[in-house]
């Protein structure tokens, strides 16, 4: 898990792309590295180490004069060597590796033969291919300067400054020269008419474990973000069962306003439950506030509830990385695949529902992926993500979504989730938790956090500002004061309109009120249907 850095194009200083380069230094803090080819392109890595920590220094080079760099991790890798690889002689022992030498077997059709996450750059002569992981589980930007030279990054402020104009890279894209972009993941669930399938619990159960397994290869020691809800608590069971049989203890970890917020106190439980080595961490108002120029900065982004659920992550994710821990698992995508943010069940129809489930999967790598990647990454925390496995997402989708609509259920979303886990023989998880209403992360702290929040942003914006906001902004032109401050802030950081026009705002459908808060909608048992159009009034 690292920062990439690639530039195709000769006569770039070198001393500059290392500074480039160590403006993403916090992805990767255990070393980093920089390579010319022989015809004057440039790799640049980071180095946060997980796999192979002694021999899998990054560029790496393959057979011959191909190199690459590489952040994300290949779960087949060890598969992908001892088969379609096994002719290939290898430097180290690294996932990474992999890559070069399926570009050297294959040319560039192999992405689809990697199983895990990634965001890549092999160069060989003037020769080069770029890749995303199917869902863009790590960030990727690429770019184009005033001399014509093309940029790849992981991060955009290794860029924004260098390129005339940039985008985000595509999800499920390579991209050549020769090519231009090419969309190698095409899954059938992408076709909401395919969503026919009648409910496997055990398959459920089953692909989501294998999904787990898999996660949890890794050379260093291994955590679980436990907030308490359905999502995270799943993935804590499965990877405590997993690991307990190899004679491991799972550290589990959790953040809160204090030791009473609604997921603090739902985490205890489930960390009691399963026995896990528990840690809790407590912010404050004030600090969350304090940090939300540097955490922007770091985000890259200015949608709103993104910020808002960043900002304990962030807290978090650095009391993680002080306990030496580097890598964790997440619960992210399960409420985007069976339709768990509670507006789902104002759809108006089955294929409304399924086709937001598909929209909301498809476009994860503008919101919570982008949270859990850059939020964890600040302090060199590398964040896995079971749910969004391609075999439990070709399974999971696919499902009838009639089967999916928590109306069909006396109101409970996620039903078929939960029901695939009630094993009331050998329990996963208390029922309190497994059966516990949706709580989105950024409410679960605590409900104070987003309320005062909306009050500190509202004195930060004048009523004048606001109403000459899209004179200011006019593209996405924040429509609330929260939103404005946090449009200044990213202004400030990142000025350019290629910068601005990579952000996606995060807008729940079929509710009065927009805001992203879970408590926005009337379902919620603390529902607070005003938030943010009073507080913005005040």
């Amino acid at each position: 898990m690292c920062g990439i850095l690639a530039i195709i194009g000769k006569g770039k200083d070198e001393q500059l792309v290392k500074q480039l380069s160590k403006r993403m230094s916090h992805r990767g803090p255990d070393e980093s590295d920089l390579h010319v080819t022989e015809n004057g392109h440039i790799l640049s890595h980071e180095r946060l180490s997980i796999i192979d920590l002694t021999t899998g220094k990054q560029p790496i080079q393959g057979t011959s004069k191909a190199w690459m760099v590489h952040n994300g991790e290949i779960y087949n890798h060890q598969k992908l060597r001892d088969t379609v690889l096994s002719h290939h002689e290898f430097r180290t022992t690294s996932d990474s590796e992999v890559i070069v030498h399926l570009y050297e077997e294959y040319g560039y059709e192999f992405c689809d033969m990697l199983d895990g996450i990634f965001a890549f750059v092999v160069i060989n002569g003037d020769d080069y291919i770029a890749g995303r992981d199917p869902l863009g589980v790590k960030p990727l930007y690429y770019g184009l300067d005033e001399r014509g030279r093309m940029y790849f990054s992981s991060e955009m402020k290794a860029i924004a400054d260098q390129c005339k104009n940039f985008s985000t890279f595509p999800p499920g894209h390579y991209y050549t020269a020769k090519t231009g972009f090419v969309k190698y993941y095409r899954p059938e669930w992408e076709d909401a008419a395919k969503a026919t399938d009648e409910v496997d619990y055990f398959a459920i159960r089953e692909t989501l474990t294998q999904a787990v397994e898999k996660r949890l290869m890794s050379d260093v020691p291994i955590g679980v973000l436990l907030s308490g809800g359905l999502d995270s608590s799943l993935t804590s069971s499965i990877a405590a069962r997993l690991m307990k049989d190899s004679g491991q203890k799972l550290h589990s970890f959790s953040i809160g306003l204090g030791s009473d917020a609604p997921d603090a106190v739902a985490a205890r439980l489930v960390a009691e439950f399963l026995g896990t080595e528990h840690h809790e961490v407590h912010f404050t108002i004030e600090q969350g506030i304090e940090i939300l120029d540097k955490l922007i900065w770091h985000l890259e982004t200015y949608d709103v509830t993104s910020i808002r659920a960043s900002t304990p992550m962030y807290f978090l994710s650095k009391a993680i990385t002080d306990k030496g821990i580097k890598v964790v698992l997440s619960g992210e995508g399960a409420d985007e695949i069976f339709g768990g943010y509670l507006y789902f069940r104002n759809a108006p129809s089955a294929t409304d529902f399924q086709k937001e489930t598909i929209e909301r999967v498809q476009k994860l790598f503008t919101a919570d992926l982008l949270r859990a990647d850059k939020s964890t990454m600040a302090h060199g925390l590398e964040a896995r993500v079971p749910f969004l496995d391609k075999a439990f997402l070709e399974l999971a989708i696919k499902i009838k979504p009639e089967e999916k609509q928590p109306k069909t259920y006396d109101g409970v979303e996620k039903y078929i989730l939960r029901k695939a886990f009630d094993t009331p023989k050998t329990p996963y998880l208390p029922n309190e938790v497994l059966w516990r209403q949706k709580e989105q992360f950024s409410d679960g702290v605590g409900y104070s956090w987003i309320d005062t929040l909306i009050e500190y942003c509202s004195e930060q914006v004048t009523d004048a500002e606001l109403e000459a906001a899209e004179e200011r902004f006019p593209y996405n032109t924040p429509a609330t004061k929260e939103a404005y401050f946090y449009r200044t802030i990213f202004h400030k950081h990142f000025p350019q309109v290629s910068a601005a026009q990579t952000v996606r705002k995060w807008i729940p459908k079929w509710q009065e009120n927009t805001d992203p808060s879970g408590r926005a909608n009337a379902a919620h048992v603390q529902a607070d249907t005003c938030i943010a159009q009073v507080k913005i009034e005040i």
